[in-house]
């Protein structure tokens, strides 16, 4: 996955609470394993005034012009911002997938749902607790324009006035998106080790091992 150090974009408001997988990429898009192509169906039910299908592009629906994300001012948005439990419902990775490929780098918001939490940080989309309060007054700003630069390593989130809003992030969760490695590349990175493990136990109970077992 991309590894997430430093990103500084324009912030999109989605200003509703307890927004689920299911609004964010419904369940009649999800027949695919890949981590492409949901990025169309982003809000799907939102974006658009007419209920879309498999292969039919934006270009081809029928556009809802009052929601955030089809307003001019916010076209090129990399970081949504967000209500209470983002990402609740059920525990689908593509609603990561599709936030990713809109173009999403983070996500900010006072709670996420714990499963969507994880998922981000299995494919390198940053999400970002912030205070309630914090959040409301960045609602207020990005009605008028809001960017934003986000530092990982420092963990704080800084407007262009300069106010500085620190964020907490798990060390090990900070590392994955530090470095890029996902679960299986974390994993590997131990291979020497791994394999240093699977001799010694093969030589200490090679009994395991005889074929037929």
């Amino acid at each position: 996955m991309e590894a997430f150090m430093t990103h500084d974009g324009l912030v999109a408001p989605l200003d509703r609470v307890n927004v689920d997988t299911d609004q964010i990429i419904p369940k009649q898009y999800l027949k695919s394993i890949k981590r492409t192509g949901f990025g169309d169906y982003l809000f799907d039910a939102w974006r658009f005034l007419d209920e879309g299908d498999i292969g039919m592009t934006p270009n081809e629906r029928r556009i809802n012009h009052e929601f955030a994300l089809n307003q001019p001012a916010y076209q090129g948005a990399s970081v949504l911002l967000a209500r209470d439990n983002f990402g609740c419902g059920s525990s689908r990775e593509h609603a990561v997938w599709a936030l990713q490929e809109f173009g999403f780098r983070a996500v900010i918001a006072p709670s996420f749902a714990d499963i969507f939490y994880g998922n981000c940080f299995k494919n390198g989309l940053l999400p970002i607790v912030l205070e309630e309060n914090i959040v409301s007054d960045l609602f207020s700003r990005a009605a008028t324009g809001l960017n934003l630069a986000i530092d990982l390593e420092a963990q704080t989130v800084r407007t262009a006035d300069g106010d500085v809003y620190p964020f907490e992030i798990d060390p090990g969760l900070k590392t994955k998106m530090l470095t890029g490695m996902d679960d299986i590349a974390m994993t590997l990175a131990e291979r020497n080790l791994i394999e240093t493990f699977e001799r010694g136990h093969r030589a200490a109970q090679p009994w395991l091992f005889l074929r037929g077992n």
